[in-house]
């Protein structure tokens, strides 16, 4: 006879000493800190980030540790417009997600509430995810194929990145609401999409080889976060783009990159960790971005320290293997192109353009018609749809890589206004220079290392 195995055994260390999380916003003046203790498991801290990320909170200073079997982390965080955290929704969902009631020890899936496109639930969907080629006008035509083929688009997230583009787009059917499972018309949306993609002059055996179409259907995709899955999707072609990837070397070696990321990574004799080093212009999401690649490159972190000084952030991560050896010279390589590649693929330059309307089918096939016949770049896009309102949020740019002319912008005032609430808002080459004794921005105090304090526990 086999001995008896209770099945609640794996969730009894989990009842005992569920996850806390505590939102202080007395200990700072200008910020929130989010403190979160659990016991550890491997990608737990993934999915932390992901449910402030999904909040668009920004992570100017983080203390993060990990070893011994517990988790305890510290985020000092604003909100979009640079405050303490006060609404009583977003602390509750931020309890909700990650306290005592949270699946955050769980074996596997979302400990987020609420869905991972966004925070509103976008009801029964197909999902369709799409990589290849970028070039003008491209995601103009993925949209004009779907509003063809009676798709409603519910939400969507495009990424771009050397030339590359990647997105997830959730559909549902015109006619019934519902999402779309009949194999014949999914496999005739796909064939369309896959034609959009290689472009329709190309042709010949292996054209389309580096293309990819997926399709999914409603419960079949409740878990994937969209923010990692573009990640994983655009993963694959860091490897093969080796130009690029050597000069990103060669700026972590302390070469001329200009505005690029500066990524390093050292051994540490004292605790034997490989230490990566990160410093680039700060930005929302950031820590999510570094923290995702690392783990889908089966990397743990163990210990990090975050701080953001004159607008750029600091990240200094102490990461092993999974077998728990540290990284070999080629492997600190790959981390350095691929985390390079990571970061510079959210970053937007040129304008900002945000409508709001009623939404119905076609909107941004119609949209994004528009932004091609003006001459413009979507280098991202972020959809959502919500009691029936269309937000939609495109960063655009001049494909020549000269700046946006404000007539072109009124020109699509004209054209797009008169169904739309559309605002434009510039993004800037580079940040703005930092005045002594300003205090501007997120620079706040002085950067705290790992890496001196196992230097004087040596000593």
């Amino acid at each position: 006879m086999l001995p008896y195995f209770d099945p609640e055994y794996e969730n009894f260390n989990q009842r005992i000493n569920p996850p806390r999380v505590c939102i202080d916003n007395t200990t700072c003046s200008d910020c929130t800190l989010v403190k979160v203790d659990s016991m550890n498991k491997n990608g737990i801290l993934l999915e932390v980030l992901q449910v402030l990320s999904d909040l668009d909170l920004h992570i100017f200073k983080a203390y993060i540790t990990s070893d011994g079997g517990w988790f305890m982390d510290v985020f000092h965080v604003v909100d979009k417009q640079g405050q303490k955290i006060t609404d009583d929704k977003t602390i509750k969902y931020i309890e909700k997600a990650l306290g005592p009631e949270s699946n955050l020890l769980g074996a596997k899936g979302s400990n987020s509430p609420g869905r991972s496109v966004g925070l509103h639930s976008i009801g029964d969907h197909t999902a369709i995810e799409l990589k290849g080629p970028d070039r003008t006008g491209l995601l103009s035509e993925i949209f004009a194929v779907l509003a063809d083929l009676q798709c409603n688009v519910l939400a969507a997230e495009v990424w771009t990145h050397r030339m590359r583009v990647a997105c997830v787009v959730y559909v549902n059917d015109v006619a019934t609401g519902g999402a779309i499972d009949d194999p014949g018309r999914v496999s005739r949306i796909e064939t369309r999409l896959r034609h959009v993609l290689r472009g329709y002059g190309s042709g010949g055996a292996g054209a389309g080889d580096d293309t990819h179409a997926n399709f999914a259907v409603g419960s079949a995709t409740p878990h994937h976060h969209v923010d990692r899955r573009l990640h994983q999707l655009m993963h694959a072609d860091v490897d093969a783009d080796g130009d690029n990837g050597a000069a990103a070397v060669a700026v972590a070696a302390g070469g001329d990159g200009g505005d690029r990321p500066v990524v390093t990574v050292e051994h540490c004799e004292e605790k034997s960790y490989s230490v990566v080093n990160v410093k680039c212009r700060d930005r929302s999401k950031l820590l999510f971005d570094i923290v995702c690649t690392l783990t889908d490159m089966h990397y743990v972190v163990f210990h990090a320290a975050v701080s953001s000084e004159a607008n750029y952030g600091i990240q200094e991560l102490y990461i092993r293997r999974k077998d728990g050896k540290t990284l070999l010279k080629d492997e600190a390589e790959r981390v350095i192109r691929c985390l390079e590649a990571a970061i510079s693929r959210r970053v937007s330059e040129g304008f900002t353009l945000e409508l709001c309307g009623r939404d119905r089918v076609g909107l941004l096939s119609d949209v994004t018609r528009v932004l091609r016949e003006h001459g413009l770049t979507v280098a991202r896009a972020d959809v959502t749809t919500a009691g029936g309102q269309a937000t939609n949020v495109f960063y655009v740019r001049n494909p020549s890589g000269q700046p946006v002319d404000m007539k072109t912008i009124e020109g699509l005032r004209g054209r797009v206004g008169q169904t739309v609430m559309l605002s434009a808002k510039s993004v800037p080459a580079k940040p703005a220079p930092e005045t002594a004794g300003s205090g501007g921005g997120l620079a706040r105090a002085s950067f705290f290392s790992f890496g001196s304090l196992f230097a004087k526990l040596r000593a």
